[in-house]
């Protein structure tokens, strides 16, 4: 069982099982994807935020439910989608990736999401905020400008991907951080990923702030995440923020797991990669993993993930979401 005051171990970490192993936990046709997908608690329900990608491969936002007893037990709320791209701006042709969590200073609750532009060349990743009363199939946004918009060499491209913990007053936020790549490095990634840390007063969840030594981190180091780190997701626990993240060897993604105090100094976990694709070749997620959300609920941790089928993260690929719980 989780103790909210001892510090987490990395071996509680160290291993995931699949509950979703034969079928995904969301799941449309291909190629339609189910994925970017998010999880936030609220009393004996689980809400699932998430993106789909639609046939004419434009993405828009979903919102699904479950018992917080059967997770997957999934009802699908039949306003979906719940956000479309808008009419002009950072977002006209998608909205996606959204991360919800719960304001402790105005009692509301708020997402943070990936919002492109259709006409930009290149098409760049930035980040959009939504506000709501409670209501996750209803979000209206704050502004019509992105809240982390793209700047510096490290992420000419994008600036979005975000995910939050709060800690006292202050949202702290990682998000990924994407620059063209050489020429020499493209037949392995188009864009160099790495991940980047902002705040934001809880007074004002616009009014966020990039970290100066941003990209604060680019790989732990290790062959399995040496060619990209991407897609970070946070966790606060009481002693360290806890970033669990995709890890890139130059053939697939894997999920690791890093902790942190400050942003700076990061510890990787012994156990990397802590979850990798199925080993099964027909398996839904056989190909490639990424954003590992990790989050608390009946006493363990679980993790919701965007699993691939194909041949990389493209249009003719499948990608759905699966869901994974800490083995003991």
């Amino acid at each position: 069982m989780i103790s909210p005051t001892d510090t987490i171990p990395f071996e509680a970490f160290a291993h995931f099982e699949r509950i979703t192993e034969k079928e995904p936990l969301l799941y449309r046709e291909p190629p339609a994807w189910a994925a970017a997908a998010h999880a936030i608690i609220v009393d004996d329900t689980v809400h699932y935020l998430w993106g789909e990608k639609r046939q004419d491969n434009t993405w828009v936002h979903m919102h699904s439910s479950a018992p917080t007893s059967d997770p997957t037990a999934i009802t699908d709320d039949i306003r979906n989608p719940t956000l479309l791209p808008s009419a002009y701006g950072f977002d006209d042709q998608d909205v996606e990736y959204p991360f919800p969590f719960w304001n402790p200073a105005d009692q509301r609750y708020y997402v943070y999401y990936l919002g492109q532009q259709g006409n930009s060349k290149p098409r760049l990743k930035q980040t959009g905020l939504l506000v709501g009363d409670g209501d996750f199939g209803q979000w209206q946004r704050v502004g019509t400008e992105p809240v982390v918009t793209v700047g510096g060499r490290h992420e000419q491209h994008g600036a979005s991907h975000p995910s939050v913990a709060i800690a006292d007053d202050m949202i702290h936020m990682v998000y990924t951080g994407e620059s063209p790549a050489p020429a020499e490095r493209r037949q392995i990634l188009y864009n160099v990923p790495s991940i980047c840390h902002a705040t934001a007063p809880t007074s004002n969840p616009a009014q966020v702030t990039k970290d100066l030594a941003n990209p604060v981190f680019s790989g732990s180091g290790q062959a399995w995440d040496s060619c990209g780190v991407r897609e970070a997701e946070i966790l606060k626990g009481p002693d360290f923020f806890h970033i669990f993240y995709g890890g890139y060897d130059g053939r697939r993604w894997s999920i690791g797991h890093v902790r942190t105090r400050d942003f700076r100094t990061f510890e990787p976990n012994p156990h990397n990669p802590i979850f990798t694709p199925s080993t099964d070749p027909d398996a839904w997620d056989c190909d490639g993993l990424l954003t590992p959300q990790v989050f608390a609920m009946n006493g363990t941790y679980y993790m919701i993930y965007a699993g691939l089928k194909g041949s990389g993260w493209n249009r003719v690929s499948a990608v759905q979401t699966g869901l994974a719980v800490a083995g003991v």
